[in-house]
């Protein structure tokens, strides 16, 4: 019978320079592609009118000008309301939510995968069943309840819902039965942690890019929440929903629009900037199955 040789070797597998040379010609040229969308809201929001409707449409501008900018905030500084209300209230709403559903998802995605009280698999299913639904389904239902709850028109109405995220509960879950090792829960709990601080001082560090990556999605769905059914009061309304209603006066502030596209992707494009890399990470892990 004929033995199988196996040939050994001291050297290591590697890419050839060529190969990493292609690879990083292909991230890069990926990358562009990407980058054209934003980059080209740029180049409207500094197009002057004449430009904005030539036909057929330039990508580059001939004559750049920041008369749009400069159109943009005259048409929010004659709002009757104070445009800094406006920001006051989407970075309330934005922070307070963002913070209420890091820590309810986290916690709860703790206590299904890591407690494993009778039901938890079931439970944790319901929430992966929840995500097929669209919110609008549920619309009805929701303003019966915020009406017998007297949240309507409160701030209530927008963050306790925000709370609440399947996603961000589905992400903490995943990561926490794949990158929270059962056995060290157990040997924290033989040592006299508390769940409280196990759950503090243990899990949550090892999941740092999946609350990462849970904080950019619901800041970037929060920062951009617009007109409610839920606000009445102008109040308590958002930056996007004032945006919007100035916009609203036709054609003639084509330019303003522009500009304001580039003003309200600033803040989402930075912070996902910032936590890109946690990102890719917390996507890989979260189809991990055992």
């Amino acid at each position: 019978m004929a033995k199988l040789r196996i040939r050994k070797s001291n050297h290591a597998l590697n890419r050839s320079l060529g190969g990493d040379i292609a690879i990083n010609i292909i991230l890069i040229i990926f990358g562009a592609f990407m980058f054209i969308p934003m980059f080209y809201a740029i180049l409207q929001s500094i197009k002057p009118l004449d430009e904005l409707f030539i036909f057929p449409p330039r990508f580059f501008v001939v004559n750049p000008t920041l008369k749009n900018y400069g159109d943009l905030f005259r048409l929010m500084s004659t709002s009757w309301v104070p445009f800094s209300r406006y920001i006051f209230n989407t970075i309330f709403i934005s922070a307070v939510g963002t913070f209420g559903n890091l820590m309810l998802s986290s916690v709860s995605a703790y206590a299904l995968k890591k407690v494993q009280a009778p039901g938890s698999n079931g439970m944790f299913r319901l929430v992966q069943y929840s995500l097929m639904y669209n919110a609008a389904v549920a619309g009805i239902m929701n303003f019966v309840t915020m009406s017998m709850l007297h949240w309507v028109d409160t701030y209530l109405a927008i963050v306790i819902p925000a709370f609440a995220s399947s996603l961000g509960l589905y992400l903490m879950g995943q990561f926490m039965d794949s990158s929270v090792p059962a056995e060290i829960v157990e040997s924290a709990r033989l040592d006299g942690s508390g769940e409280w601080r196990t759950y503090w001082s243990i899990a949550m560090p090892l999941v740092k890019p999946a609350w990462l990556t849970l904080i950019i999605f619901s800041f970037q769905g929060l920062w951009n929440y617009g007109a409610s059914i839920y606000i009445q009061s102008e109040q308590l309304k958002t930056f996007t929903y004032a945006i919007q209603q100035i916009l609203a006066g036709g054609i003639v502030r084509s330019g303003a629009a522009a500009a304001s596209t580039v003003v309200m992707m600033v803040v989402p494009v930075v912070v996902f900037i910032i936590s890109q890399s946690n990102i890719i990470e917390t996507m890989a892990s979260s189809g991990m199955k055992d």
